[in-house]
C-alpha cells in the first residue's frame, strides 16, 4: 500500500495560519454536525485547501473534514446527518447540496466519477 501525498507549495509556510493547526484538531473529525459545519467553514480560507482536498481524495479517507469537504465512509457528503430518521425537506436539501459538492470538486480539478464516491 503506498501513501499517496499531494504536493505541497513550498512558498506556504505551512505551520503558519492553518486552520487545522490553530485550531483543536478533533473539530475536524467530530460527531457534531455543527461542529463539522464550522471545520468546513474555517477551511475556506486555507492556503492549503485544494492540495489536502486532492491528498483526501486519492487516500479515501474514511472520515472527517479535509480540504473543506465533509468525508464520510470514503465518501464526499454535503452534510453529516444528525441522528435519526431525516426529514422529507432534508432529503431534498442533500439532493440539491450534492450538486454543489460535485461542482465544488469539479472546480478543484476533481471528477467525483473518477476520483471519489459521492455518498448518497
Amino acid at each position: 500500500m503506498s501513501l499517496a501525498l499531494a504536493p505541497i507549495d513550498v512558498t506556504v509556510e505551512v505551520e503558519a495560519n492553518l486552520p487545522c493547526r490553530k485550531f483543536d484538531p478533533d473539530l475536524w473529525f467530530s460527531d457534531s454536525p455543527a461542529q463539522l459545519e464550522l471545520a468546513k467553514s474555517l477551511c475556506g480560507d486555507c492556503p492549503l485547501r485544494v492540495e489536502c482536498l486532492a491528498g483526501a481524495v486519492e487516500r479515501n479517507e474514511p472520515w472527517g473534514v479535509w480540504g473543506g469537504e465533509i468525508f464520510e465512509r470514503g465518501a464526499v457528503v454535503p452534510r453529516k446527518r444528525p441522528r435519526g430518521r431525516p426529514r422529507k425537506v432534508d432529503v431534498a436539501r442533500d439532493a440539491e447540496l450534492a450538486v454543489e459538492v460535485e461542482e465544488r470538486l469539479a472546480a478543484n480539478g476533481l471528477d467525483s466519477r473518477n476520483s471519489v464516491r459521492l455518498a448518497a
